[in-house]
C-alpha cells in the first residue's frame, strides 16, 4: 500500500515536479537555449521517463565544486609569456616557415589552453589497430622507468588480457605502472580484471566510478582521452581503445578504420602532464613533479605539435576552437573523419561559408551506426551541408572511428575529440595539433583512400531519402544538445 500511495503522490504531482525542474533549467543552470528546448520537450512529452533521463543524462556539473582542484591545477603559467613574446616576432616565420599560416591557431591555443608549441618532435600514424598495438606493445616491453595509461574503454577480453598480463610482468620488473580508466567506459569491467597488475605492484584508478555496479548517473562528463606515456620519451594518442573490435573482431562493425598517433619529442612531455592532472583528480593523491617523468630529449624530428585538452573543467572549449578555426583559416581544402557529426551553430555555419567560398570541404562518416540516435542526427547535418556544396561520405568498408581534421597543406589534428557538442563541452578529450606538410600529406593520401572506400551523399540522393529516415532525423535532431 504504501508503495501504492507513493506512486499516485508522484502522478498527481507531476506537473509540479516538471514545473520546478524547467525552473532549474531555465533560471539556474543558463545552459545552451536549444539544450534547454530539448530537454523542455522531454520534460513535456515524457515526464516521468523525463525525469530520470534528466538525473542520468541532464545534470550540468560543470559550475559544481567537483572540478574546482582540477581546474585550478591545469593553469600551466611555465614560459607561456616568453613564448607568446617569440610568437609576435617576425623573425619566427624565417626559423620555422610552417609557422606562417599557422601562427594565429597556435597563439590561440597558447593563450587560451597554455598550449606550449614544440618544434622537436616524429610522428608516426596508425590507421588501423593491429598495427598501433604491435608497435605500442614493443614500446612497452622495452620500458625501464614507468608506463602511464589513460583509456576510455578496457575489455575483459584477449587483447585486453594480454596489455594487463604484459604490465604486470613490468611492474614486477619494477617498472611503475599505472593506469587509469572511465567508470562509464568500463562499467562492465570488475577490478578483478586488474588484480595481476595491482599484485605485481601496479597502480589502477576509475574516472567517476558507478555508485552501484552498472549504474552511474554521472554519466556525463567522461574521460575520453586515449593516453599511453612510456618512460617520458614516447607516448600514444588517438581514437583506439583497448579491444579486439579495434582491430577489427568485431562481427558488429567489421573492419575497424581509425587513426592513431605515435609521438616522440617534446609533446610526450604535455601528454605526461596530462595524465598526472587526470590522475591526482582520480585519486586525491598529492600532485608530484618527478624529472623522470620529463627526462631530457634528443631532438628526432622537425614537426610542430601542440597539445591541446578540453572538458568541463576548461574555461574555454579548446579543442572545439581549433576546430573552429582551423575550418576559418582554410583557403583550399577541409577534410574530416569523424563517427559522430553533431556540430554547434557556429561550426556548422563555418563549414557552410567555407563551401560556398570555393573551399573544398569533404566528410566522412560511418555508413553504420554503434549509437542510432546519434547517427541519425548525424545524417540531418550532413544532409544541410550538402546544400552548400560540402561533399559528404559514407564509409562502406567498416566502421569509422578516425577523429582527424587537416586543412590546406600544413595545419592537422588527430585524438580523442568527435565532432559533436557531447565532446566539446562534456567529455574530457586531447587532441595533437599538427603543423607538418609531411604529416599533412600523409593524412591526406589516406583520407583519399578512405573516400575510394566510401559512398557519396550527393544531393539527389539526400532528398529522395524514405519518409521513415526523414523522421528519424528529425527527432534526433531534436535530441542532438543531449547527444
Amino acid at each position: 500500500m504504501v508503495i501504492i500511495d507513493g506512486l499516485l503522490w508522484l502522478l498527481k504531482n507531476i506537473l509540479i515536479i516538471n514545473i520546478l525542474l524547467a525552473i532549474l533549467l531555465v533560471f539556474f543552470e543558463r545552459r545552451n537555449p536549444s539544450t534547454t528546448w530539448a530537454w523542455l520537450m522531454i520534460l513535456l512529452f515524457v515526464p516521468i521517463l523525463g525525469f530520470f533521463l534528466y538525473l542520468f543524462l541532464g545534470q550540468d556539473l560543470r559550475k559544481k565544486k567537483v572540478f574546482a582542484v582540477k581546474e585550478e591545477d591545469d593553469r600551466l603559467e611555465r614560459m607561456i609569456n616568453q613564448q607568446e613574446k617569440v610568437l609576435s616576432r617576425k623573425d619566427i616565420e624565417i626559423s620555422y616557415p610552417n609557422i606562417r599560416k599557422s601562427k594565429d591557431l597556435i597563439y590561440l591555443h597558447l593563450v587560451s589552453h597554455n598550449a606550449l608549441f614544440t618544434t622537436d618532435n616524429s610522428v608516426e600514424i596508425f590507421n588501423e589497430g593491429n598495427d598501433k598495438f604491435d608497435k605500442m606493445i614493443e614500446d612497452i616491453k622495452n620500458a625501464k622507468k614507468f608506463i602511464h595509461m589513460e583509456y576510455y574503454i578496457i575489455r575483459n577480453d584477449w587483447l585486453g588480457k594480454r596489455i594487463i598480463e604484459l604490465l604486470a610482468r613490468k611492474a614486477s620488473e619494477g617498472v611503475e605502472v599505472r593506469v587509469l580508466y572511465d567508470g562509464m567506459g568500463c562499467i562492465r569491467l570488475s577490478k578483478r580484471f586488474f588484480d595481476p597488475l595491482v599484485e605485481a605492484g601496479g597502480k589502477i584508478s576509475c574516472f567517476f566510478p558507478p555508485f552501484l555496479p552498472y549504474i552511474n548517473v554521472r554519466i556525463n562528463y567522461r574521460n575520453h582521452r586515449k593516453i599511453c606515456i612510456i618512460d617520458g620519451q614516447t607516448a600514444y594518442v588517438g581514437g583506439i581503445n583497448i579491444g579486439k573490435e579495434y582491430l577489427g573482431l568485431s562481427k558488429k562493425m567489421g573492419y575497424w578504420r581509425d587513426t592513431h598517433l605515435r609521438i616522440q619529442g617534446g609533446a610526450v612531455d604535455y601528454l605526461e602532464l596530462r595524465f598526472l592532472l587526470d590522475w591526482r583528480f582520480s585519486t586525491k593523491e598529492p600532485y608530484v613533479i618527478k624529472d623522470k617523468y620529463f627526462p631530457v630529449k634528443e631532438s628526432i624530428g622537425y614537426t610542430g605539435i601542440q597539445i591541446v585538452s578540453s572538458g568541463p573543467d576548461s574555461k574555454w572549449s579548446s579543442i572545439k576552437n581549433g576546430y573552429l578555426k582551423m575550418i576559418n583559416l582554410a583557403k583550399k581544402r577541409i577534410y574530416i573523419h569523424t563517427p559522430y557529426f553533431i556540430p554547434d551553430d557556429s561550426l556548422l555555419e563555418a563549414l557552410k561559408l567555407a563551401a560556398l567560398s570555393g573551399v573544398d570541404v569533404r566528410i566522412i562518416i560511418p555508413n553504420k551506426p554503434d549509437h542510432l540516435f546519434v547517427y541519425w542526427a548525424s545524417l540531418s547535418y550532413v544532409g544541410e551541408l550538402i546544400q552548400a556544396g560540402v561533399k559528404c561520405y559514407t564509409y562502406e568498408k567498416g566502421f569509422l572511428h578516425s577523429k582527424m581534421i587537416l586543412v590546406d597543406d600544413v595545419i592537422s589534428t588527430v585524438g580523442t575529440a568527435n565532432f559533436d557538442i557531447r565532446s566539446f563541452k562534456m567529455n574530457f578529450e586531447v587532441n595533437a595539433f599538427i603543423y607538418d606538410k609531411v604529416i599533412n600529406s600523409q593524412l591526406q593520401e589516406q583520407f583519399m583512400k578512405d573516400i575510394a572506400d566510401s559512398k557519396e551523399i550527393t544531393k539527389a540522393i539526400y532528398e529522395n531519402r524514405a519518409f521513415g529516415i526523414k523522421f528519424k532525423e528529425s527527432i534526433s535532431r531534436l535530441l542532438s544538445p543531449m547527444l
